[in-house]
């Protein structure tokens, strides 16, 4: 059995639109492949990007931050010949 499909229409660049031609070609696989590939990739992509925003406001929300000033003196002391210790 195979899976329900619905058709989805973008207007891209033309130099994209050769990009993926040349892609399909060179994978052997259709233009609608390597879409569907792309697509897939930047919605996981999207999906670990918002998960982990969700995990960094659960732990500024629980109060695991470090001070501003601490992080960026610490930055500052990277390329000096005496680095600070990574603030804890």
């Amino acid at each position: 059995m195979t899976a329900a499909t619905r058709v989805l229409t973008a207007h891209v660049p033309l130099p994209l639109a050769d990009k993926v031609d040349q892609m399909a070609s060179r994978l052997e696989r259709s233009r609608g492949w390597v879409m569907k590939q792309a697509l897939s990739a930047w919605i996981a992509q999207e999906e670990e990007r918002d998960r982990l925003t969700q995990e960094a406001m659960a732990d500024v929300d629980a109060g695991h931050v470090f001070d501003h000033q601490a992080v960026q003196t610490w930055a500052q002391s990277l390329g000096s010949d005496q680095p600070l210790p990574v603030p804890r």
